[in-house]
């Protein structure tokens, strides 16, 4: 029988718990299920609003054989004007588990496409995946995100930092740096050094707040022109991706003599096995002026160090915000956060690898909200 794909109703959601069955039975990776609900619980459809999250499902008859997600939102692009593009995203096809179906990852894309040709996606976990590597055999622009952490308890680092643990003689060296206090010895070296080459900056103050109000839409207004390509975060985007109900959320207002500098989100990460059971924090999303990134960085940081965080990681686009996070402390490790534009989407960011040096992407706008940052 051919493939169709349509929307995602709520008479489909039998049909999809049974795909999501199938894939586990057949060895999927524990999180790799489709939503259970066919109307999105983070960002539904509304006539409102021109960010929502949609779902699409493929299948054969009654038989449900994979899914993607499509968020809509309105992004700045290097010419001035405000365009609502489609961030791809979660596509999940029974070809992973049964090669008979392997055609249905194609025919997703290729839906999502004809829905919104200005089309990207980000994130995706590297290259060696097979859906970067379907959009690179596609023609697809693409480039890879920056990734950035700050080390602030490294005992509890070398122990747990699981990524790292390779082989013997490794976990030993690492062991030796946690329980000998070398690894503390280094960062404090560290920090010392990048703080005496660190830019000197005026005083500022940090308010943690409940949720966005109308100042943010004033430092949207004046954030705009710095940047070539980036979502829109005026106040009601903000109050609807960071909604005060979320208050597993951190929000924090920068300001310096009164005047706003700029906003941070920040919050911990879901337990991740390559992380051990460090509590490790994200900056999630930011916005200042790039001359005002430091500030803003700083005070991230600072929230997170507080709450007890034993590592913050970060993925930045603009090298304003990447030389803060240097200033700041934060080490570059190699990253899986892919940014990758389809044809359409490439030609109104054209020259594409001049606009992808100064547009501002982070870990919010694209696979980590709302829960995997």
């Amino acid at each position: 029988m051919p493939i169709v794909i349509q929307g995602y109703r709520r008479e489909d959601e039998k049909a999809v718990d049974e795909f999501n069955q199938r894939l586990q039975a057949n060895g999927a990776s524990p999180e790799l299920v489709f939503y259970r609900w066919a109307e999105p619980r983070w960002l539904p459809p509304s006539q409102s609003s021109s960010l929502f999250n949609e779902f699409f499902i493929a299948g054969d008859c009654d038989t449900v054989r994979g899914g993607y997600a499509l968020k809509h939102q309105n992004f700045l692009f290097p010419d001035g004007h405000l365009r609502n593009i489609g961030f791809y995203h979660h596509p999940l096809s029974e070809g992973i588990v049964n090669k008979s179906h392997a055609i249905v990852g194609t025919l997703l894309l290729r839906d999502a496409m004809m829905r919104s040709p200005l089309l990207f996606c980000l994130g995706m976990g590297g290259y060696d995946k097979p859906l970067p590597q379907m959009l690179v055999k596609l023609g697809w622009s693409h480039c890879v995100i920056p990734f950035y952490f700050r080390v602030l308890r490294p005992a509890r680092f070398l122990r747990n930092l699981q990524a790292a643990r390779t082989s013997p003689l490794r976990n030993l060296l690492m062991d030796a740096g946690a329980f000998s206090g070398a690894g503390w010895v280094a960062l404090k070296i560290y920090n010392g050094v990048t703080k005496l080459r660190s830019p000197a900056m005026a005083a500022y103050e940090v308010e943690r707040i409940s949720e966005f109000t109308e100042w943010t839409d004033l430092l949207w207004d004046r954030c705009q022109g710095a940047y070539s390509f980036t979502a829109v975060r005026d106040c009601a985007t903000l109050r609807q991706l960071y909604p005060g109900s979320e208050s597993h959320l951190i929000r924090l207002r920068v300001r310096r003599n009164r005047e706003d500098l700029g906003w941070a989100v920040v919050g911990s990460r879901r337990a991740d096995p390559k992380y051990g059971s460090m509590r490790v924090g994200s900056i999630i999303d930011c916005l200042a002026r790039p001359e005002d990134a430091l500030a803003i960085v700083r005070a991230a940081w600072q929230a997170l160090s507080d709450e007890g965080m034993d590592l913050i990681v970060s993925n930045q686009s603009h090298p304003a915000w990447c030389q803060a996070l240097r200033a700041a402390g934060f080490l570059r490790a190699k990253s899986n956060f892919i940014f990758a534009a389809s044809k359409k989407l490439a030609e109104a960011l054209a020259p594409f690898d001049r606009t992808t040096q100064h547009m501002h992407l982070t870990r919010a706008d694209g696979d980590g909200l709302p829960r995997n940052y």
